[in-house]
């Protein structure tokens, strides 16, 4: 790639910019400015199989903006709050990272588990802590964290995608 992405270890932009799910894309224009907020959007087509979303038409939003300064007309959606039970999550999930650091395991899977009890379908807290508990992030859990997403009309805090029409 040749721009800059960021990775956000410590998870503090899903809070800032009330991301529940990924991926999430945010256009930021050359001044800082927002320019279009969280949206499920993908660069590839890796994971096309999975949600039915090609990367084209991201692509070329992407590609009209840059080249003639045209935003998509859901630029202006505005992305609501985090919810109480969300902050909370991501509280949670914050305090058992820091546990699982010190070494202090038992206890930082209870805050996991209350994380993942307030927002059980929130990949940025459910997905992210897989790997930490020793889960595949690809693997069987996944699969049935997405399912259960699908189940729920693809739930996202942004602009949406997906195969379910209605979301977009």
């Amino acid at each position: 790639m040749t721009f800059p992405v960021v990775m956000d270890k410590d998870h503090l932009l899903t809070e800032s910019y009330a991301i529940s799910n990924v991926p999430a894309v945010i256009w930021i224009d050359e001044i800082g400015m927002i320019s279009r907020p969280a949206a499920s959007e993908f660069g590839t087509d890796t994971f096309t199989e999975i949600t039915g979303i090609s990367r084209e038409t991201h692509m070329q939003q992407v590609r009209d903006w840059v080249r003639d300064g045209v935003l998509p007309d859901d630029a202006s959606y505005v992305v609501p709050d985090l919810s109480e039970d969300e902050i909370q999550a991501r509280l949670h999930f914050r305090l058992a990272v820091h546990l699982r650091r010190q070494d202090r395991l038992e206890e930082a899977e209870k805050h996991f588990d209350e994380a993942a009890e307030l927002t059980p379908l929130d990949f940025t807290v459910v997905r992210a802590s897989m790997p930490l508990r020793g889960q595949n992030p690809f693997g069987e859990e996944f699969f049935d964290l997405y399912q259960k997403y699908q189940e729920a009309g693809f739930p996202f805090h942004g602009i949406q995608r997906g195969k379910n029409p209605s979301k977009g």
